[in-house]
């Protein structure tokens, strides 16, 4: 399928140049000489749109195709309806039309995700942008990456504002951390969900620490819910218990008696575990493969694929044999989490892109373990403990990893699927690292060397 063409490289320098001419501006204006986010703000938006365009060459000259390929086919067909009548156009855009309507059939008959909501809200999207790139790949594909930047910068304010020691770190962790650079920057689901995300987080954060209830952040917050929930719902089923507990967390040492204290605690974490279950049940069409009643029949039937086949060239992974209830579903939890955090291993990788998965996933290994020998098992719990905010990322990660660990079974998807949370296990780590050492030491050195304090 050929979605780049000569008109493309035409097009994408006369974007770069008034995509970084404005960064350029606004970074000297709202981060001027001397200012210590100054230095992160250029080099995470060339990541961005330079991840934005190396992944669509990926799929182009690489792949041949695929769902980047897909939206963007769709984007033009939508597109496609201004010349006949802006109206149609809107019309399409907003999905009104009944697939059934015949005024609209020769656009719908093409649309084959017309009664696919999340894969139609990003086509929806980029037909959107296309109108400003005259439905041109690359073009649309770096102004993908520079909007989903503006999110992953806000989460970056976010913690580097709270963190302002760690500043660096928290840089490394949200702005330059290579898959969701390459998966979160083009024409995918993840970008937008990234950048949803992100200004889910700042909002939050703006909202419960700073008090800030301002129109902009009001508007900026819904709007990500309203994103993420559109593509990605079961995101938010990881998200909503980590802040209700890093509120409560947060706020409880306010409460006086150690008894009440306790008695909230208990009561919160229940109302989570009652909530996530009635949430997966009455989403469970939403959530698909990731809902409380699909996701154990998902992991078995993924896994007996998985047994009966050669499986994709060694992408495919098992969790050993699964048994579709809840409890047979728990015992995979182990197991699961670590699939999504740290492999592919080096020696599981058979294909390039497969071998930088494995790279990022053993530096990961290796800085956890490196915490856990050199700060040591107790000094970590105690400082997880301490700190609302670690424990947020940590119950976020650990929720999420769990969920497409165990209904993935693939490698390669599995790239994809993990990258909401690899920032925030990394922001616990670099948090619980540098409590316990000096910040000129380098949490990915080789050389381990316990903390004395």
């Amino acid at each position: 399928m050929e979605f780049i063409s000569l008109l493309d490289y035409l097009l994408l320098p006369v974007f770069l140049v008034i995509i970084f001419v404005a960064a350029s501006f606004i970074r000297d204006s709202l981060y001027p000489a001397g200012h210590p986010w100054r230095p992160y703000f250029l080099p995470g938006l060339i990541a961005k749109v330079g991840g934005a365009i190396f992944i669509g060459l990926i799929y182009q000259y690489y792949y041949g195709g695929g769902d980047t390929a897909n939206y963007h086919y769709h984007a033009t067909v939508i597109n496609s309806a201004f010349g006949e009548s802006p109206g149609k156009w809107f019309n399409l855009v907003m999905r009104i039309p009944k697939w059934y309507d015949g005024d609209y059939s020769q656009y719908i008959s093409k649309l084959w995700w017309y009664e696919a909501p999340s894969e139609y809200t990003v086509a929806s999207i980029t037909a959107l942008i296309g109108i400003i790139t005259f439905t041109t790949y690359l073009p649309t594909a770096v102004l993908f990456g520079t909007i989903a930047f503006t999110g992953i910068w806000a989460m970056f304010r976010t913690f580097a504002t709270k963190y302002p020691a760690y500043t660096k770190y928290i840089a490394w962790c949200t702005l330059f951390i290579p898959s969701t650079i390459m998966w979160g920057s083009g024409i995918f689901k993840d970008t937008i969900c990234m950048f949803g995300l992100g200004w889910m987080v700042y909002g939050a954060f703006r909202m419960l620490l700073e008090r800030d209830f301002s129109p902009r952040n009001i508007v900026l917050t819904v709007i990500s819910f309203w994103l993420v929930s559109s593509i990605k719902l079961y995101i938010l089923l990881a998200f909503i218990p980590a802040l209700i507990l890093w509120i409560l967390f947060t706020y409880s040492h306010r409460i006086q008696s150690a008894a009440t204290r306790l008695a909230v605690k208990l009561g919160v974490i229940l109302a989570c575990i009652g909530g996530f279950l009635i949430f997966s049940q009455k989403f469970a069409v939403e959530l698909g493969k990731y809902s409380l009643e699909n996701v154990a029949k998902t992991s078995y039937v993924t896994s007996s694929y998985i047994a009966s086949v050669s499986g994709d060239d060694g992408s495919a992974y098992s969790l050993g044999d699964m048994d579709p209830s809840l409890p047979g579903m728990l015992k995979k939890f182990p197991l699961a989490v670590n699939v999504t955090l740290f492999r592919p291993y080096l020696w599981e990788t058979r294909k390039p892109l497969q071998f930088l998965n494995a790279a990022e996933a053993f530096l990961f290994m290796w800085v956890t373990l490196k915490i856990l020998f050199t700060v040591g098992p107790r000094r970590v719990w105690k400082t997880i403990g301490s700190d609302p905010t670690i424990q947020f990322c940590l119950i976020f990660t650990i929720i999420f990893a769990f969920a497409v660990g165990l209904s993935s079974g693939n490698f390669g998807a599995l790239s994809r699927y993990r990258i909401p949370c690899l920032p925030f296990f990394g922001i616990a780590l670099v948090l619980i690292f540098y409590r316990h050492n000096d910040l000129d030491k380098n949490v990915l050195a080789l050389r381990w060397q316990r903390s004395d304090y």
